[in-house]
Protein backbone atom coordinates (compact mmCIF):
# COMPACT_ATOMS: atom_id res chain seq x y z
CA UNK A 1 0.00 0.00 0.00
CA UNK A 2 1.12 3.25 -0.60
CA UNK A 3 -0.07 6.30 1.17
CA UNK A 4 -1.47 9.96 -0.03
CA UNK A 5 -1.78 12.31 2.81
CA UNK A 6 -2.69 9.92 5.58
CA UNK A 7 -4.69 7.75 3.09
CA UNK A 8 -3.89 4.12 2.47
CA UNK A 9 -4.03 3.63 -1.45
CA UNK A 10 -4.20 -0.27 -2.23
CA UNK A 11 -1.79 -1.55 -5.22
CA UNK A 12 -3.23 -3.47 -7.77
CA UNK A 13 -1.22 -5.63 -10.38
CA UNK A 14 -1.90 -5.70 -14.35
CA UNK A 15 -3.38 -8.90 -13.77
CA UNK A 16 -6.19 -7.72 -11.39
CA UNK A 17 -7.11 -5.27 -13.45
CA UNK A 18 -7.28 -7.73 -16.67
CA UNK A 19 -9.63 -9.72 -13.97
CA UNK A 20 -11.75 -7.21 -13.10
CA UNK A 21 -12.20 -6.23 -17.27
CA UNK A 22 -13.00 -9.22 -18.01
CA UNK A 23 -15.79 -9.96 -15.38
CA UNK A 24 -17.23 -6.66 -16.96
CA UNK A 25 -16.27 -4.41 -13.63
CA UNK A 26 -16.27 -0.47 -14.56
CA UNK A 27 -12.02 0.78 -14.50
CA UNK A 28 -11.45 3.60 -14.74
CA UNK A 29 -7.77 4.84 -15.85
CA UNK A 30 -6.37 8.20 -14.57
CA UNK A 31 -3.17 9.04 -16.48
CA UNK A 32 -1.11 11.06 -14.04
CA UNK A 33 1.79 11.78 -16.27
CA UNK A 34 3.04 15.21 -16.61
CA UNK A 35 2.49 17.03 -19.42
CA UNK A 36 5.52 16.62 -21.02
CA UNK A 37 5.48 13.06 -20.60
CA UNK A 38 2.27 12.62 -21.81
CA UNK A 39 3.06 14.40 -25.13
CA UNK A 40 6.27 12.32 -25.55
CA UNK A 41 4.79 9.07 -24.66
CA UNK A 42 4.26 6.44 -27.62
CA UNK A 43 0.95 5.52 -26.12
CA UNK A 44 -2.07 6.66 -24.15
CA UNK A 45 -4.82 4.01 -22.64
CA UNK A 46 -7.73 5.05 -24.75
CA UNK A 47 -10.46 6.29 -22.62
CA UNK A 48 -8.08 7.18 -20.08
CA UNK A 49 -8.57 10.82 -18.21
CA UNK A 50 -5.91 12.69 -18.02
CA UNK A 51 -4.87 14.55 -14.40
CA UNK A 52 -1.43 15.78 -14.60
CA UNK A 53 0.20 17.00 -11.80
CA UNK A 54 1.41 20.08 -12.61
CA UNK A 55 -1.87 21.20 -13.54
CA UNK A 56 -4.50 19.31 -11.11
CA UNK A 57 -6.83 21.43 -9.33
CA UNK A 58 -9.23 18.45 -8.44
CA UNK A 59 -9.93 15.46 -9.80
CA UNK A 60 -12.28 14.92 -12.54
CA UNK A 61 -16.05 13.65 -11.58
CA UNK A 62 -15.64 9.91 -11.42
CA UNK A 63 -18.94 7.92 -10.78
CA UNK A 64 -19.44 6.22 -7.17
CA UNK A 65 -17.50 3.58 -6.28
CA UNK A 66 -15.35 2.94 -9.08
CA UNK A 67 -11.98 1.19 -9.70
CA UNK A 68 -9.69 3.78 -10.19
CA UNK A 69 -6.14 2.95 -11.58
CA UNK A 70 -3.53 5.64 -11.77
CA UNK A 71 -0.68 5.38 -13.46
CA UNK A 72 2.13 7.38 -14.57
CA UNK A 73 5.85 6.40 -16.59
Amino acid sequence: MSSFEGMEIPRITVRQVATRLAGGQEVIFLDARSEEDWQRAALQIPGSLRAPPDRLERLPAMPDDPVVVAYCT
